[in-house]
């Protein structure tokens, strides 16, 4: 890994201050989006594969914005902060690939603003049944942030989160590399000053999974023109009550792909795979 790259730099909106990891070059804008509670590093080993033809930029959607879980962290909000985003760094008809809340996001910032992107590679993207979007429920009463919340958050060192997460079926299938990336900057010291800490604290994961139904996106899909790539994992769970099929064929140039043999998290299980997609998708 070429220690030098990536950049990590912060972007001022006047509204907000993002971090993001940038892999300059003099080529076209790729904004690359990551899922829930997770960490720009985890496009590192699918960006590194992309540099040569991009200018990649990867925000952090985490703790840039003060946020309790029983209120929320309204993804509309996200979209909108990303959007100012582009404003900011002068970011013109981008290539975009989003992981579940980055796929997410980036449709409602696509659907919403002028950003006129070039194509979309969305990754599990999370567009749950219309009827969740009327629906007002406590974090004990979500799925998600009822379980994120109460996630484990010490561990005394690197091997022993290594051997907790290896025993997790969220994490079973990750590639090694992966999982060292997320080993090393997915989790902070802890404030005791001894061990480590998720640098995406329980709270805050909840918090972005509560501001999940913001905004229903489905309405939405049409007027996103350019060509759209829906990938799905052949065993992801989501698959139960998200159509992502139906979601592709609502776009005007959407197209549907599935990653066999991979769940939810298919960047972090089959990155190759991934680095395929993207590559392919968006010089076609």
């Amino acid at each position: 890994m070429d220690k030098s790259r990536p950049l990590l730099k912060k972007c001022d909106t006047g509204k907000s201050v993002i971090q993001y990891l940038h892999y300059p070059a003099d080529k076209p804008d790729l904004v690359m989006l990551h899922a829930t509670g997770f960490l720009p590093w985890m496009w590192h080993p699918i960006a590194e594969k992309l540099e040569k033809d991009f200018n990649i930029i990867i925000p952090y959607f985490c703790d840039h914005r003060c946020a309790q879980p029983a209120e929320g962290l309204s993804w509309q909000l996200l979209s909108d902060d990303l959007y100012a985003m582009f404003g900011t760094l002068g970011v013109r008809a981008p290539y975009i690939a989003g992981h579940s809340m980055g796929a997410t996001v980036a449709t409602l910032c696509s659907a919403l603003n002028p950003v006129n992107p070039s194509a979309m590679v969305l990754i599990e993207p999370i567009y749950l049944p219309q009827n969740f979007y009327n629906q007002k429920i406590t974090v004990e009463q979500h799925p998600l942030a009822s379980k994120s919340i109460k996630r484990r958050n010490h561990w005394e060192s690197p091997e022993q989160t290594r051997h907790y997460l290896k025993g997790k079926k969220l994490f079973a299938k990750w590639d090694p590399g992966m999982m060292d990336l997320y080993i090393l900057y997915g989790m902070i010291s802890a404030d005791s000053g001894t061990g480590l800490t998720l640098a995406c604290s329980p709270e805050k994961e909840a918090s972005l999974f509560m501001g999940g139904n913001a905004r229903d996106p489905w309405p939405l899909l049409s007027a996103i023109k350019c060509p759209v790539l829906v990938v799905e994992g052949g065993t992801s769970e989501n698959r139960l009550y998200i159509d992502l099929k139906k979601a592709a064929s609502m776009f005007p140039a959407g197209k549907y792909t599935e990653v066999e043999h991979a769940g939810h998290l298919v960047p972090m299980e089959q990155p190759g795979a991934v680095a395929d997609l993207c590559i392919d998708f968006f010089k076609g």
